[in-house]
């Protein structure tokens, strides 16, 4: 087990645990920005639960439990079981080796194969798994509410398995279903609060190496659900994961089955002010230790944001021949917000401190994008701004 740690619920508002070397004071946080359920909290609620983290799991739970109350009333959504059957008329596919084998038809008889509708479908096992995992890590009367509310369903029929979240996509819903959207948005959000713990209590998550990855998209995925409810308001069009293309000429039959495909992580565009900027999230410090210095940005990631902008000019898009690029990584101490124009993109390299509280979070994650880089002296605060590592 590695040391990765990372204390969901501080405290104190002080405290400050750490993620590897990135300090984090509250990942839930971060959890609520990547989570599709925060477009659908009312803007009261939303300001509230930003000012006060660990309300996070409350406010979950009581969302999930009003929309699963909600579903009750209005009848659960109903799916399609696959079922077999000895029945006296057809029904579906008849099952003609098992007609056979068993001699059923002597008996007057038929083995069937057919769907029926249900209310046990993976994704009411899902929600009523998500309340049981919610009453966890919340308050006491919450607590009560969910764990009734997860009886009620397992008396009604669903008595299933939990689904793994593959099964249960939070983006296709049809017109016969889209009133369960707010739900299981609901229930994924309160999977990813309640993570199994180590140690007792529900405050501590212990990361093994193969969550860093789940750590890293987490990072991508807050910072673009942030951008994409804040901008959004101020004429800006995100786009989280957006693919790429070369521009090809005098390909070889082979070279599309092994040419790398590009996609970023996050595009901004303003037509008024004729600005894009490409998104690059890091969840790692942004300087490393070089043959010659202390402290050099990391090459690799200079060249896959270099690549991002370059590789889309002259094609016709006037936001692409200027696209500006933004390394955005944690902070791991200092500050950094460092700015240097290549052959016409600006590139800026900037830290979000994750260790401060969520006013400062929200002010820097939107000074990187909307306040231009000021060449010749600092772009931030003084007290936000470190030495130039270029």
């Amino acid at each position: 087990m590695t040391d990765l740690v990372a204390r969901l619920v501080p405290e104190k508002p002080e405290d400050v645990e750490h993620i590897g070397r990135i300090p984090v004071r509250n990942i839930w946080l971060l959890m609520l920005y990547a989570s599709d359920l925060f477009r659908h909290i009312d803007r009261h609620k939303r300001v509230s639960v930003e000012e006060n983290p660990d309300d996070i799991p409350d406010l979950v739970a009581e969302i999930l439990a009003r929309e699963v109350g909600l579903r009750l009333k209005r009848n659960l959504s109903l799916g399609y079981k696959p079922r077999k059957a000895v029945l006296r008329r057809v029904r579906g596919r008849i099952d003609l080796l098992s007609t056979e084998r068993h001699r059923l038809l002597d008996r007057g008889m038929i083995a069937c194969r057919f769907n029926e509708m249900t209310v046990d479908t993976p994704r009411n096992r899902f929600v009523r798994a998500a309340l049981e995992q919610i009453a966890r890590i919340t308050r006491k009367n919450l607590a009560r509410r969910c764990r009734v509310l997860a009886l009620k369903l397992k008396r009604i029929g669903i008595t299933g398995e939990k689904p793994g979240r593959g099964e249960v996509s939070v983006n296709r819903f049809g017109s016969h279903d889209v009133e369960d959207q707010k739900m299981v948005h609901a229930a994924h959000l309160a999977f990813n609060l309640g993570l199994p713990t180590e140690s007792a209590g529900t405050k501590l998550l212990l990361l093994p190496e193969r969550e860093v990855s789940w750590i890293r998209k987490l990072y991508e995925k807050g910072v673009a659900g942030f951008y994409k409810e804040i901008l959004s308001e101020k004429g800006w069009t995100v786009y989280p994961g957006r693919r790429l293309h070369w521009s090809r000429e005098g390909e070889t039959s082979g070279i599309r089955g092994i040419l790398p495909s590009m996609q970023t992580d996050i595009v901004l565009d303003n037509r008024n002010e004729k600005r894009r900027v490409v998104v690059d999230t890091k969840f790692t410090s942004i300087v490393t230790q070089g043959w010659h210095r202390d402290e050099t940005l990391e090459s690799s990631y200079m060249y896959q944001i270099y690549a991002y902008l370059k590789s889309q000019k002259g094609r016709g898009d006037h936001l692409a021949d200027k696209a500006e690029g933004l390394l955005l990584h944690p902070s791991v101490g200092d500050m950094v917000n460092e700015t240097v124009i290549i052959q016409g993109h600006q590139i800026r390299f900037a830290t979000v401190d994750l260790s401060a509280n969520t006013k400062e979070i929200r002010r820097q994650l939107l000074e990187v994008v909307l306040k231009p880089a000021e060449f010749g002296r600092a772009a931030m605060s003084p007290s936000l701004t470190r030495s130039a590592v270029l």
